[in-house]
């Protein structure tokens, strides 16, 4: 790892905060998803990852009106893998808790809209 990405690390109070900080912003996504009908996320519990979270709309015929709306909003990259399809929400170390909440935010609102 290059210097700088653990001086950035050490900025933010180190490798517990950024746990802290990436398990808030999994349970921040996992609780909606699990709250819902509209999206399903196909991983068992067990196995839920903190940095790539897939999740599927309940009619895949949504799928491009909720990318464009996304990229509207100003998230992008949430198209899931070619294979697996979907979407998949990345969230990385350097991901903020606001942008979950944004994501999370805007996944209402289109559900409201379509569900």
């Amino acid at each position: 790892m290059p210097d700088w990405y653990f001086q950035w690390l050490k900025r933010k109070g180190g490798l517990a905060a950024i746990e802290q900080l990436n398990i808030a912003k999994a349970n921040t996504l996992y609780s909606y998803l699990d709250a819902t009908d509209f999206y399903n996320n196909p991983i068992d519990k067990a196995d839920r990852s903190r940095m790539n979270i897939p999740f599927t709309l309940k009619d895949e015929a949504l799928d491009e009106p909720f990318l464009a709306g996304a990229k509207k909003a100003g998230m992008l990259q949430l198209k899931g893998h070619r294979s697996v399809g979907g979407m998949r929400a990345s969230m990385y170390n350097a991901m903020p808790l606001a942008g979950v909440q944004h994501l999370v935010s805007y996944m209402k609102d289109f559900e409201k809209q379509h569900g």
